[in-house]
């Protein structure tokens, strides 16, 4: 099948996560991306795990992309830029708030000469405002954007924090960026004209706190106690989402106690969610008799959504990740290791991720030259980034 954006040039001047997140999409989707590297490389080259030198989780974010080394302090790189935005469709980067200006690359200056890109600016709290300048990586942005301590609230009994292992907000950004783009190349089919487009992690993450995001605007009681956690069984937890009425008739049913659909405590859902321990606690009595997989099977029949908690490693080898060819192919100079597929299918296109991660700086040579510059002015660009 065709890929979606098949014929659209990328430069890619973001590193780390949330700039290569979505350029990896926009490559995943058939886009030539090429990546724009320092002579040190993006950082996540050295991050673990490596295989014989070359990172997966580098990988990972960067398949299907092209490397290009150049020194963007350098005047010498002026002309090889120049030449790759003759033909650009979409700039991506991520740095802080004017790093672009100042090395000559902002979208004010560049869009004169380049009408129809598309420039897509990714920073922790947007291009202006009094929070724009402030250094910004995505555990500070969960806890600035009060997403840490909403989901405090949910774990009774603690004060402190967690730890952030998982960087949703450079995901996340990422994945709306790339939504952002799509839009973008929709409406200059119809304007000829491309445009600006300024996203920010912070306002990525407030989206996250869907109810407290409401509550925190009115002088109202905050949501009740949380009702989605672990249920223990004989072996381990499962989470259960009693979410509707029927997959509370469902859950009452699987219990064994199906008189707890017309009990006062739990027939409607205000007074649920006030007895909500003592439901919890019932079910607990039957759940801890039996396994997990026990449990599960009589909540599947019963249609209530239900999951045990599982590592990565045992949901990569669910069968669905199988049946819907979730992982695809990718070689480095390592070898060959698995990454993810988008989520999304398309019936009259590929989504799969573009098979190879690049060294640094493996097509420099290659997307010069193809941009018409001298094998002299490549030579010198490459030695001055050596």
């Amino acid at each position: 099948m065709n890929k979606a954006f098949a014929g659209l040039r990328v430069l890619d001047f973001s590193t780390t996560i949330a700039g290569p997140q979505c350029t990896r999409l926009l490559a995943d989707m058939g886009a030539e991306v090429i990546k724009i590297e320092s002579p040190e490389g993006d950082m996540l080259r050295a991050r673990p795990p490596l295989r014989n030198g070359a990172s997966s989780y580098f990988g990972q974010l960067n398949a299907g992309k092209k490397s290009v080394v150049l020194d963007l302090k350098a005047k010498a790189a002026a002309q090889a830029l120049e030449a790759l935005l003759a033909n650009a469709d979409i700039l991506v980067e991520n740095f802080r708030p004017g790093v672009m200006q100042r090395l000559g690359l902002d979208y004010p200056g560049l869009s004169v000469a380049h009408s129809r890109l598309i420039y897509c600016s990714i920073s922790g709290y947007g291009q202006t405002g009094p929070s724009s300048q402030l250094p910004a990586y995505a555990p500070v942005v969960h806890a600035a954007a009060g997403y840490d301590m909403a989901h405090l609230r949910y774990q009774e009994g603690r004060s402190r924090p967690d730890y952030c292992g998982l960087f949703v907000a450079d995901v996340a950004a990422g994945t709306q960026a790339f939504g952002a783009i799509a839009a973008a190349l929709y409406q200059r089919s119809n304007s000829g004209r491309g445009q600006f487009i300024d996203v920010s992690m912070f306002e990525t993450m407030l989206g996250f706190a869907l109810t407290e995001l409401q509550y925190a605007q009115f002088d109202v009681a905050p949501p009740g106690r949380p009702i989605y956690g672990p249920l223990a069984c004989a072996d381990g937890y499962l989470m259960v989402a009693v979410a509707s009425e029927k997959s509370f008739q469902g859950f009452a049913q699987a219990a064994g106690h199906p008189e707890w659909v017309t009990d006062p405590r739990f027939e409607q859902y205000v007074e649920r969610r006030a007895h909500w321990h003592e439901l919890m606690d019932g079910a607990e009595a039957w759940s801890r008799r039996f396994s997990k997989a026990h449990c599960q099977a009589e909540f599947d029949r019963c249609g209530v959504p239900c999951s045990p908690y599982r590592t990565v490693a045992e949901a990569l080898a669910d069968p669905q990740v199988a049946h819907r060819q979730s992982m695809g192919v990718v070689t480095d100079a390592g070898g060959s290791f698995k990454a993810l597929n988008p989520p999304f299918r398309m019936s009259d296109a590929d989504t799969g991720v573009a098979g190879h991660a690049p060294a640094l700086g493996e097509h420099t040579g290659q997307v010069l030259r193809e941009a018409g510059l001298s094998a002299a002015a490549i030579a010198a660009l490459q030695a001055h980034a050596a």
